[in-house]
Parts: structure tokens; sequence; C-alpha cells
């Protein structure tokens, strides 16, 4: 019935209607071209060309849909993995700064065990410098000393020279010899 009325109204909203003379005429090409047209509506719809585009069109819909559904399954997909990469980011971020961290703790030990190297160097060098000062000191003793003795002798010897004569001299050296040769026997 839906076939018929659309027959029906194309005819009457025909331009064909407004040609003067016969309207059902061979002549009138108004009346061919609505002919003409009526039997080109006729094949299309007894070819079934509107099912044929509506199961294209429904085939084109599916397919969409087809796509849509894969874009949102990729679309998860995505999310699960930016998920994934933002988990691991902040787990590296975290691994990072807890290196960063041991770092930051060993410079300080070894900031600790170098100011305690420098300390016992130090200590060390300033035992050596003391232990030098105490040797030049005891050297210095030492020289001043010797340097005493050979003055002292050397003064004995003049003040002995001057006050002792030949005999006492003579006498001095057996007793020496004497008190020598009693020690060794």
């Amino acid at each position: 019935m839906l076939r018929l009325t659309v027959v029906l109204i194309t005819l009457l909203a025909s331009p064909a209607f407004s040609a003067s003379g016969p309207f059902i005429s061979l002549r009138n090409t108004n009346f061919v071209v609505m002919i003409a047209f009526a039997i080109f509506i006729g094949i299309i719809l007894y070819l079934g060309v509107p099912k044929m585009l509506g199961g294209l069109l429904d085939k084109r819909a599916a397919a969409i849909k087809a796509e849509l559904d894969e874009a949102k399954s990729l679309r998860e997909d995505a999310k699960a993995l930016l998920a994934s990469y933002e988990k691991k980011q902040t787990e590296v971020q975290a691994q990072a700064d807890r290196i960063l961290e041991a770092a930051k703790a060993e410079a300080a030990a070894a900031a600790e065990q170098a100011k305690a190297d420098i300390v016992s160097s130090v200590a060390r060098r300033l035992a050596a410098a003391e232990d030098q000062i105490a040797s030049a000191e005891a050297s210095a003793v030492k020289e001043v000393r010797d340097q005493a003795i050979v003055v002292a002798i050397g003064a004995a010897r003049d003040i002995i020279s001057r006050q002792m004569t030949e005999a006492e001299s003579n006498s001095l050296i057996d007793a020496s010899i004497d008190d020598v040769g009693s020690k060794f026997h």
C-alpha cells in the first residue's frame, strides 16, 4: 500500500500537469518523462534496491559498531597500559629516590671517613713533627754537652797544665797506669 501511495503522490506532484494539450499522449514530453520515471522506480523496486541499500547500510552500521567496539577495547587496553606505565614510573621514581638517598648516605659516610682520615693523618704528622722536634732537641742538648765537655776538658787541661809541675804529672801517670793494671788483672 505504501508503494502505491508513493507512486500516486509522485504522479500528482509531477510537473506534467502544467503542460498544455492532452496529458495522455506520447507527444507530451512531460507524460513520457513521468512514464519513464515510473518505470525506473518500478525496476528499482522490482530488483530490491531498497533492500540492498538497507542491507549495505546495515553492514556498514555493523562494521562501524565493530570498529567502535574495537576502539573501546583498544582504549581500555591503552588505559590499562597507561596505568601500568604510570605504576612502573612510580616504582622507578621510588627506586631512584632510594638510590639517591643511599648515595647521599654513602657520600656522608665517605665524608666522615675522610674527616677521620684527615684527623688521624694530622695527628700522625703532629706526632712525627713532635718526634723530630724532640730528636732535634736531644741532638742539640747532646751537642751542647759535647761542646761543654770539650770546653771543660780544654779548661781543665789549661788549669792543670798551669798548676801542675812535671814531677806531679809523672807521678799521676804512674798512678793511673798502676790503677789500670790492677783493674785488668
